[in-house]
């Protein structure tokens, strides 16, 4: 039992972790760690997997829908990508064909194989060879079988379910905030950063020119 609770925490796991979406930090760990392209031999990821436990794993992977997980969460990751670009391109027909242009790279890059290789190498960190072979019994049960199709709908329910969560206590938190501190709190927003995120770069464009915000405009109204 013990060995299913752990299978159910790291199904959890890798389903927080595919749709959590790319940061800057996991782009860049990402990029730091890929091949050169041309110079890199196929990857070994389970070179030191024993073949018969390797054959196990990826059938137990086969029952609990891992890859269709990982799937799931490259979708999500991708549309949470999507929006995100959406907030800093012109919104116009141009705009819109970057955004396409970047999900159809996004989805051509992401190399569902190799994560699939990675998991199996985790799955062998974290089992023996009877224990993966007890959670093949166990998720060739029909209890086995519904807890396989259950998880997925556990972990997006599960996360919506955080997201509120923090999406309130972040607002009670500033809204107690704003009534110790009307003066800082006044101008406070939980917004999704579009207008403010635009303003701080075009104040430091125009420094960075030598001249401040206001100079800058007075100029550009009388070029003289």
């Amino acid at each position: 039992m013990k060995a299913v609770l752990a299978l159910v925490m790291i199904y959890l796991g890798t389903f927080f972790l595919v749709n959590k979406g790319a940061s800057p930090d996991s782009v860049q760990a990402a990029q730091s760690a890929a091949p050169v392209p041309g110079n890199a031999a196929p990857p070994q990821a389970n070179s030191s997997v024993d073949p018969g436990k390797e054959a196990d794993i990826r059938s137990l992977m086969e029952l609990v829908g891992a890859r269709e997980l990982v799937q799931d969460g490259e979708h999500n990751a991708i549309e949470q990508s999507r929006e995100k670009l959406l907030a800093s391109v012109p919104n116009n027909e141009k705009g819109q064909a970057f955004v396409n242009a970047f999900a159809a790279s996004y989805q051509k890059k992401f190399d569902l194989d190799q994560i699939t290789d990675q998991l199996v190498g985790i799955y062998d960190q974290h089992f023996t060879e009877d224990e993966i072979k007890g959670l093949l019994q166990f998720y060739g049960s029909p209890l086995g079988q519904k807890v396989a199709a259950e998880m997925p709908k556990i972990g997006r329910e599960t996360q919506a379910a955080i997201r509120v969560a923090n999406s309130q206590a972040a607002k009670d938190a500033l809204a107690e905030l704003k009534q110790q501190n009307p003066e800082i709190g006044r101008a406070a927003r939980l917004g999704n950063g579009q207008v403010q995120g635009r303003w701080p770069q075009r104040r430091g464009q125009q420094y960075a020119q030598g001249q401040p915000p206001s100079q800058q405009a007075a100029q550009q109204q009388n070029p003289q």
